[in-house]
Protein backbone atom coordinates (compact mmCIF):
# COMPACT_ATOMS: atom_id res chain seq x y z
CA UNK A 1 0.00 0.00 0.00
CA UNK A 2 0.93 3.54 -0.67
CA UNK A 3 1.82 6.37 1.94
CA UNK A 4 -1.76 7.09 2.08
CA UNK A 5 -3.18 3.59 1.52
CA UNK A 6 -2.93 3.13 -1.95
CA UNK A 7 -1.80 -0.04 -3.62
CA UNK A 8 1.36 0.56 -5.66
CA UNK A 9 1.36 -2.12 -8.81
CA UNK A 10 3.79 -3.99 -9.61
CA UNK A 11 5.52 -2.46 -13.09
CA UNK A 12 8.88 -0.97 -14.25
CA UNK A 13 10.40 -0.10 -11.09
CA UNK A 14 12.66 3.14 -9.86
CA UNK A 15 14.81 2.98 -6.96
CA UNK A 16 14.88 6.51 -4.77
CA UNK A 17 17.95 6.89 -2.48
CA UNK A 18 18.20 9.73 0.27
CA UNK A 19 20.36 11.92 0.75
CA UNK A 20 21.32 13.87 4.12
CA UNK A 21 19.18 15.65 6.25
CA UNK A 22 16.92 12.17 6.56
CA UNK A 23 18.77 10.94 9.20
CA UNK A 24 17.52 10.17 12.58
CA UNK A 25 18.62 8.47 15.63
CA UNK A 26 17.12 4.90 15.72
CA UNK A 27 16.62 4.70 12.41
CA UNK A 28 17.19 0.69 10.98
CA UNK A 29 17.48 -0.70 14.34
CA UNK A 30 14.05 -2.64 13.69
CA UNK A 31 15.31 -3.80 10.57
CA UNK A 32 18.50 -4.98 11.84
CA UNK A 33 15.99 -6.74 14.61
CA UNK A 34 14.03 -8.99 12.14
CA UNK A 35 15.89 -9.05 8.58
CA UNK A 36 19.32 -11.20 9.30
CA UNK A 37 20.08 -9.34 5.76
CA UNK A 38 19.92 -5.89 6.91
CA UNK A 39 21.97 -7.27 10.09
CA UNK A 40 24.68 -8.29 8.61
CA UNK A 41 24.62 -5.15 6.19
CA UNK A 42 25.26 -2.60 9.56
CA UNK A 43 27.92 -4.92 10.26
CA UNK A 44 29.73 -5.39 7.05
CA UNK A 45 29.68 -1.67 6.87
CA UNK A 46 30.62 -0.83 10.58
CA UNK A 47 33.92 -3.86 9.42
CA UNK A 48 34.77 -1.57 6.61
CA UNK A 49 34.83 2.08 8.15
CA UNK A 50 36.53 0.20 11.29
CA UNK A 51 34.00 2.32 13.66
CA UNK A 52 30.59 0.79 15.49
CA UNK A 53 28.28 3.21 13.00
CA UNK A 54 25.63 0.89 14.01
CA UNK A 55 25.65 2.13 17.33
CA UNK A 56 25.51 5.40 16.81
CA UNK A 57 23.09 5.14 14.19
CA UNK A 58 21.07 3.03 16.28
CA UNK A 59 21.59 4.95 19.94
CA UNK A 60 23.10 8.29 19.33
CA UNK A 61 23.98 11.09 20.48
CA UNK A 62 22.33 13.02 17.84
CA UNK A 63 24.80 15.33 17.15
CA UNK A 64 27.29 12.66 16.66
CA UNK A 65 24.95 11.22 14.11
CA UNK A 66 24.72 14.78 12.44
CA UNK A 67 28.10 14.81 12.33
CA UNK A 68 28.55 14.69 8.10
CA UNK A 69 31.38 12.21 8.08
CA UNK A 70 28.27 10.26 9.88
CA UNK A 71 25.24 11.20 8.80
CA UNK A 72 26.48 10.30 4.69
CA UNK A 73 27.77 6.68 5.73
CA UNK A 74 24.53 5.99 7.77
CA UNK A 75 22.01 7.40 5.47
CA UNK A 76 23.52 4.79 2.71
CA UNK A 77 23.83 2.02 5.27
CA UNK A 78 19.84 2.12 6.37
CA UNK A 79 19.35 2.21 2.22
CA UNK A 80 21.69 -0.54 1.68
CA UNK A 81 20.45 -2.42 4.51
CA UNK A 82 16.34 -2.47 2.92
CA UNK A 83 17.55 -3.29 -0.33
CA UNK A 84 19.22 -6.22 1.11
CA UNK A 85 15.89 -7.35 2.45
CA UNK A 86 13.94 -6.65 -0.74
CA UNK A 87 16.68 -6.19 -3.68
CA UNK A 88 16.08 -9.65 -5.23
CA UNK A 89 12.40 -9.56 -5.11
CA UNK A 90 12.32 -6.62 -7.18
CA UNK A 91 12.09 -7.45 -11.03
CA UNK A 92 11.64 -4.94 -13.62
CA UNK A 93 14.01 -2.15 -12.62
CA UNK A 94 14.83 0.47 -15.40
CA UNK A 95 16.73 2.91 -13.11
CA UNK A 96 18.06 4.10 -10.09
CA UNK A 97 18.12 8.07 -8.29
CA UNK A 98 19.56 9.18 -5.01
CA UNK A 99 20.03 12.62 -3.53
CA UNK A 100 23.45 13.65 -3.14
CA UNK A 101 25.25 11.19 -1.33
CA UNK A 102 22.12 8.61 -1.84
CA UNK A 103 23.61 8.82 -5.87
CA UNK A 104 26.20 6.45 -4.09
CA UNK A 105 23.45 3.97 -2.58
CA UNK A 106 22.22 4.40 -6.40
CA UNK A 107 25.34 2.55 -7.49
CA UNK A 108 24.85 0.00 -4.62
CA UNK A 109 21.27 -0.99 -6.46
CA UNK A 110 22.89 -1.16 -9.58
CA UNK A 111 25.39 -3.50 -8.49
CA UNK A 112 28.41 -1.45 -9.41
CA UNK A 113 29.34 -0.32 -5.94
CA UNK A 114 29.00 -2.92 -2.73
CA UNK A 115 27.65 -1.76 0.33
CA UNK A 116 31.03 -1.69 1.99
CA UNK A 117 32.67 0.16 -0.69
CA UNK A 118 30.11 2.62 -1.04
CA UNK A 119 30.05 3.56 2.83
CA UNK A 120 33.80 4.24 2.51
CA UNK A 121 33.47 6.24 -0.04
CA UNK A 122 30.92 8.42 1.02
CA UNK A 123 32.26 8.37 4.35
CA UNK A 124 35.89 10.15 2.79
CA UNK A 125 33.53 12.14 1.42
CA UNK A 126 32.18 13.42 4.19
CA UNK A 127 35.54 14.09 5.76
CA UNK A 128 36.69 16.25 2.64
CA UNK A 129 33.09 18.23 2.51
CA UNK A 130 33.50 19.16 6.26
CA UNK A 131 37.22 20.04 5.88
CA UNK A 132 36.46 21.96 3.18
CA UNK A 133 33.71 24.02 5.12
CA UNK A 134 36.20 24.35 7.73
CA UNK A 135 38.53 26.31 5.18
CA UNK A 136 36.45 28.03 3.94
CA UNK A 137 33.17 29.03 6.04
CA UNK A 138 29.69 28.56 3.60
CA UNK A 139 26.40 28.44 4.10
CA UNK A 140 22.66 27.17 2.80
CA UNK A 141 19.24 28.02 2.79
CA UNK A 142 16.73 26.94 1.39
CA UNK A 143 13.81 29.13 -0.89
CA UNK A 144 10.43 27.98 -0.53
CA UNK A 145 8.05 29.26 -3.24
CA UNK A 146 9.59 31.24 -6.03
CA UNK A 147 10.30 29.46 -9.48
CA UNK A 148 14.07 28.47 -9.67
CA UNK A 149 14.75 31.03 -12.61
CA UNK A 150 14.07 33.84 -10.28
CA UNK A 151 16.09 32.25 -7.70
CA UNK A 152 19.10 31.95 -9.92
CA UNK A 153 18.71 35.60 -11.13
CA UNK A 154 18.61 36.70 -6.79
CA UNK A 155 21.94 34.52 -6.97
CA UNK A 156 23.60 36.37 -9.69
CA UNK A 157 22.61 39.66 -8.09
CA UNK A 158 24.01 38.73 -4.88
CA UNK A 159 26.96 36.98 -6.57
CA UNK A 160 28.40 40.71 -7.72
CA UNK A 161 29.14 42.37 -4.57
CA UNK A 162 29.18 39.48 -1.73
CA UNK A 163 31.13 36.50 -2.74
CA UNK A 164 29.86 33.38 -4.40
CA UNK A 165 26.18 32.21 -4.08
CA UNK A 166 24.60 29.34 -6.67
CA UNK A 167 21.68 27.26 -6.92
CA UNK A 168 22.93 24.09 -5.14
CA UNK A 169 19.64 21.97 -4.77
CA UNK A 170 16.79 22.05 -7.50
CA UNK A 171 14.89 19.59 -5.20
CA UNK A 172 11.11 20.68 -6.51
CA UNK A 173 9.43 23.30 -8.81
CA UNK A 174 9.16 26.05 -6.06
CA UNK A 175 11.65 24.56 -3.91
CA UNK A 176 15.79 25.53 -4.44
CA UNK A 177 18.78 25.46 -2.27
CA UNK A 178 21.29 28.17 -2.47
CA UNK A 179 25.26 27.74 -1.27
CA UNK A 180 27.92 29.44 -1.05
CA UNK A 181 29.75 32.57 0.89
CA UNK A 182 26.81 33.17 4.34
CA UNK A 183 27.23 36.78 3.12
CA UNK A 184 26.32 36.23 0.05
CA UNK A 185 23.64 33.74 0.67
CA UNK A 186 22.19 35.68 2.93
CA UNK A 187 22.00 38.67 0.21
CA UNK A 188 20.51 35.95 -1.96
CA UNK A 189 17.89 35.15 0.04
CA UNK A 190 16.57 38.59 0.88
CA UNK A 191 16.44 39.19 -3.02
CA UNK A 192 14.10 36.13 -3.13
CA UNK A 193 12.10 37.93 -0.36
CA UNK A 194 11.60 41.06 -2.84
CA UNK A 195 10.57 38.71 -5.68
CA UNK A 196 8.45 36.73 -3.81
CA UNK A 197 9.21 33.43 -1.71
CA UNK A 198 7.65 32.51 0.64
CA UNK A 199 10.05 31.67 3.31
CA UNK A 200 13.60 31.51 3.00
CA UNK A 201 15.16 29.20 5.82
CA UNK A 202 18.85 28.77 6.88
CA UNK A 203 20.01 24.72 7.21
CA UNK A 204 22.19 23.72 9.66
CA UNK A 205 25.44 22.41 7.46
CA UNK A 206 28.84 22.49 7.58
CA UNK A 207 29.83 23.95 4.55
CA UNK A 208 28.40 25.24 1.18
CA UNK A 209 27.68 21.75 -0.33
CA UNK A 210 26.98 22.05 -4.24
CA UNK A 211 28.77 24.73 -4.97
CA UNK A 212 32.21 26.53 -6.17
CA UNK A 213 33.48 26.59 -2.57
CA UNK A 214 33.52 22.31 -2.91
CA UNK A 215 36.28 22.51 -5.21
CA UNK A 216 39.41 20.90 -2.89
CA UNK A 217 36.52 18.33 -1.54
CA UNK A 218 36.24 17.24 -5.09
CA UNK A 219 39.70 17.35 -6.54
CA UNK A 220 40.29 14.83 -3.61
CA UNK A 221 37.58 12.61 -3.62
CA UNK A 222 38.25 12.51 -7.25
CA UNK A 223 40.94 10.28 -6.65
CA UNK A 224 39.23 8.30 -3.80
CA UNK A 225 36.80 7.62 -6.87
CA UNK A 226 39.46 6.48 -9.22
CA UNK A 227 40.96 4.20 -6.51
CA UNK A 228 37.38 2.86 -5.57
CA UNK A 229 36.09 -0.92 -6.94
CA UNK A 230 33.59 -0.10 -9.93
CA UNK A 231 31.64 -2.27 -11.80
CA UNK A 232 29.33 -1.49 -14.76
CA UNK A 233 25.93 -0.51 -13.91
CA UNK A 234 23.17 -3.23 -14.20
CA UNK A 235 20.45 -0.36 -15.23
CA UNK A 236 20.88 3.38 -15.37
CA UNK A 237 22.10 5.75 -12.64
CA UNK A 238 20.12 9.59 -12.96
CA UNK A 239 23.49 11.73 -11.87
CA UNK A 240 22.65 15.03 -9.97
CA UNK A 241 25.12 16.75 -11.86
CA UNK A 242 23.33 16.08 -15.88
CA UNK A 243 20.17 15.66 -14.77
CA UNK A 244 20.96 12.21 -17.54
CA UNK A 245 21.36 7.87 -17.11
CA UNK A 246 25.02 7.03 -16.58
CA UNK A 247 25.38 3.69 -18.06
CA UNK A 248 29.21 2.83 -17.68
CA UNK A 249 31.53 3.22 -14.67
CA UNK A 250 33.94 5.51 -16.27
CA UNK A 251 31.14 8.49 -16.08
CA UNK A 252 29.95 7.29 -12.81
CA UNK A 253 32.79 8.05 -11.55
CA UNK A 254 33.63 11.76 -13.39
CA UNK A 255 29.75 12.44 -12.50
CA UNK A 256 29.83 11.85 -8.51
CA UNK A 257 33.19 14.13 -8.37
CA UNK A 258 31.69 16.79 -10.62
CA UNK A 259 28.70 16.65 -8.25
CA UNK A 260 30.23 17.97 -5.41
CA UNK A 261 30.47 21.73 -6.89
CA UNK A 262 27.54 20.79 -9.55
CA UNK A 263 23.80 21.13 -8.43
CA UNK A 264 21.70 18.65 -7.97
CA UNK A 265 19.13 18.77 -10.62
CA UNK A 266 16.59 17.04 -9.04
CA UNK A 267 13.78 18.11 -11.01
CA UNK A 268 15.01 17.44 -14.56
CA UNK A 269 16.45 13.76 -12.67
CA UNK A 270 13.08 13.07 -11.81
CA UNK A 271 11.17 14.17 -15.46
CA UNK A 272 14.07 11.97 -16.75
CA UNK A 273 13.69 9.53 -14.26
CA UNK A 274 9.42 9.28 -15.49
CA UNK A 275 10.02 9.10 -18.90
CA UNK A 276 12.47 6.17 -18.89
CA UNK A 277 10.43 4.10 -17.19
CA UNK A 278 7.32 5.17 -18.88
CA UNK A 279 3.42 4.09 -18.27
CA UNK A 280 2.39 2.14 -15.19
CA UNK A 281 6.06 3.11 -13.13
CA UNK A 282 6.46 2.53 -9.63
CA UNK A 283 9.17 4.47 -7.90
CA UNK A 284 10.56 3.17 -4.48
CA UNK A 285 12.33 5.16 -1.97
CA UNK A 286 14.72 3.12 0.07
CA UNK A 287 16.07 4.12 3.44
CA UNK A 288 14.83 6.94 5.75
CA UNK A 289 11.84 9.23 5.60
CA UNK A 290 9.79 9.90 3.09
CA UNK A 291 11.24 13.19 1.50
CA UNK A 292 12.19 12.33 -2.30
CA UNK A 293 8.14 10.54 -2.62
CA UNK A 294 7.01 14.20 -1.58
CA UNK A 295 8.94 15.57 -4.13
CA UNK A 296 8.22 13.41 -6.79
CA UNK A 297 4.71 13.65 -6.44
CA UNK A 298 5.19 17.47 -7.04
CA UNK A 299 6.78 16.71 -9.85
CA UNK A 300 5.68 13.94 -11.38
CA UNK A 301 1.66 14.74 -10.46
CA UNK A 302 0.36 10.80 -10.64
CA UNK A 303 3.91 9.06 -9.57
CA UNK A 304 3.12 5.69 -7.96
CA UNK A 305 5.59 5.74 -5.18
CA UNK A 306 6.26 3.84 -1.72
CA UNK A 307 8.51 4.25 0.98
CA UNK A 308 10.06 1.65 2.45
CA UNK A 309 12.16 2.32 5.66
CA UNK A 310 10.74 0.40 8.64
CA UNK A 311 10.41 -2.93 9.38
CA UNK A 312 6.70 -2.93 9.56
CA UNK A 313 6.83 -1.13 5.89
CA UNK A 314 9.39 -3.61 4.37
CA UNK A 315 6.95 -6.58 6.17
CA UNK A 316 3.85 -4.91 4.28
CA UNK A 317 5.72 -4.90 0.57
CA UNK A 318 6.76 -8.52 0.90
CA UNK A 319 3.76 -9.51 2.07
CA UNK A 320 1.67 -7.75 -0.74
CA UNK A 321 4.11 -9.15 -3.20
Amino acid sequence: MGEHGREVVAGPTVWLCPGQGAQRVGMGRDLAERFPAARDTFAAIDDALGVGLSQIIFDGPEDELTHTHNAQPAILAHTAAVFAVIGDRVDDVVAAAGHSLGEYSAYVTAGALTATAAAKLVRRRGELMQQAGTERRGSMAAVIGLAAALVEEACSAASQQDGVVVPANLNAPDQTVISGDPDAVHKAGELCKVKGAKRVITLKVSGAFHSPLMAPAANALRLALDKAEFAEPAFPVIANATAEPVKDAARARRTLADQLTAPVRWVEGMQHAARLAGDGARFIEIGPGTVLAGLLRRIVPGAQVISLGTAGEVTNFLEAG
